[in-house]
């Protein structure tokens, strides 16, 4: 019962919410209106009849004939119908909606393409959604790069840095009268320049990083991929030449999943070690896997 209960109350929330939707779904071409009957004609009424009936109702209603306010109004109406219905492809959206007001949100859809789309150069809104997306890259760049520096300058290893520096430039003096706080802060400001703060992770913001500019630059991208993609089939798949340092490295780091950061602080002779065991290969791979995990239980 309770069950039944539940589903009845659902069906009327749903009715409810697809009335509420499709209300506005219609009255977006006319209102609260019918387009037909603002022009008095049906539904089957050919364009000669609907421009006869728009030109007689505007003789009656146009503001250069009939003051009255309301008539202003319901010539605005008329008119706002009359361009709707004469308009084949228009008209057609009308009349789908009206014998589809079900899928609402598939006829707002067309309307407002029909009306807004071909007036807007769709690379111009490319272009400009490319620039919204970019700014808003850059200014999050640089909010999340600010807000890491802010976090480093209250470590102890950081305060420890610049106070080293400032010993340096001091000659081993550090002045300590509290009467110079300005001067230590502005001090501390020039100091902490000198600092190379390297951030994982929360690089400085770089314009060659931004959506926009690598859209630009995709076609050149995508030719130095394939450039680079065609010269390793070439000499690997067909020379069947011996890997390069730089080459193998590459293949070791994918194997592993290495980022590239983390394998470019890594040992040299690490480095030159998994190299050296070809891990691109699949036995090799799993052989190294299967050593690695033998020393992790030995370790426990």
């Amino acid at each position: 019962m309770a069950q039944r209960n539940a589903i009845q109350w659902f069906a009327l929330t749903v009715t409810i919410v697809l009335s509420l939707m499709i209300q506005p779904c219609l009255s977006i071409y006319c209102f609260e209106d019918d387009c037909y009957d603002l022009l008095g004609v049906t539904q089957n009424a050919n364009s000669s009849e609907i421009k006869k009936a728009y030109y007689k109702l505007s003789l009656k209603h146009h503001p250069d004939k009939n003051p009255d306010p309301e008539s202003k109004k319901l010539f605005v109406k008329i008119a706002n119908a009359y361009e709707i219905l004469k308009d084949e492809a228009t008209r057609e959206q009308y009349d789908y909606a009206l014998a589809h007001p079900e899928e609402f949100f598939y006829n707002t859809a067309r309307y407002y393409h029909a009306y807004y789309g071909h007036k807007t150069d769709t690379r111009a809104v490319l272009v400009g959604l490319l620039l919204i997306l970019s700014l808003i890259q850059y200014l999050n760049q640089w909010t999340r790069y600010n807000q890491a520096i802010d976090m480093v300058k209250k470590t102890p290893a950081y305060k420890n840095k610049l106070r080293a520096l400032e010993l340096q430039h001091t000659g081993g003096v550090a002045n300590r009268k509290k009467s110079n706080k300005t001067m230590d802060k502005n001090l501390e400001e020039e100091l902490s320049k000198e600092l190379n703060l390297d951030i994982k992770g929360t690089e400085k913001p770089c314009i060659c990083e931004l959506i926009g500019i690598r859209f630009i630059l995709l076609p050149y991208t995508l030719g130095k991929l394939l450039l680079w993609y065609g010269c390793w089939f070439w000499r690997y798949n067909v020379k069947r030449a011996p890997y390069s340092w730089e080459d193998a490295s590459y293949l070791t780091r994918t194997s592993l999943r290495v980022p590239l950061d983390s394998w470019i602080s890594m040992d040299e002779s690490t480095k030159e070690n998994l190299i050296q065991r070809r891990l691109w290969e699949k036995s090799n791979f799993e052989s190294y896997v299967a050593e690695m995990r033998r020393e992790s239980k030995r370790r426990r």
